[in-house]
């Protein structure tokens, strides 16, 4: 019997299940990247990993950004974790982007940006983060100058 058993959670891992039943997370290989959102400046790309980040409730998203890729100062209305997969990600908490003042975080490190906080990221090299937060996601330019939807 319990040989049994290990062969049926075997066969459930195995086939992406898990047995307490809690989906199990794409491989990176499966994401399916696209064009960055109209509200970021052109050049990154994104995949869905969990959630629907244009709807209400929990969403989760890569972004890759590539070499000497920005995001000036915004802010969004719920707080965003923002966690670093790949690279180097530039960072700060102010309403202008100045890389002089920046701080890092690689691989692995995650930040919190608290909900209407301005704050601003950067990569002077290409990265990759994830972006998890709580629907639907809104961004809002300090400068309204900086809104590639304006432009």
């Amino acid at each position: 019997m319990t040989k049994c058993l290990f062969v049926v959670a075997a066969a459930l891992l195995a086939a992406g299940a898990s047995v307490s039943g809690v989906e199990a997370k794409p491989k990176p290989a499966d994401l399916k990247w696209m064009a960055g959102p109209p509200g970021l400046p052109e050049g990154a790309q994104m995949a869905v990993v969990s959630g629907d980040p244009g709807k209400a409730g929990m969403f989760k998203v890569n972004l890759k950004m590539p070499a000497g890729y920005a995001v000036p100062a915004h802010w969004h209305p719920t707080n965003e974790t923002v966690r670093v997969v790949s690279g180097k990600l530039g960072y700060g908490m102010s309403g202008k982007l100045d890389k002089a003042k920046a701080k890092w975080a690689t691989a692995g490190h995650s930040v919190v940006m608290k909900a209407k906080m301005n704050h601003w990221v950067f990569a002077n090299d290409a990265a990759e983060i994830q972006v998890s937060g709580k629907g639907p996601f809104q961004i809002t330019y300090v400068d309204p100058k900086d809104d590639p939807r304006k432009k």
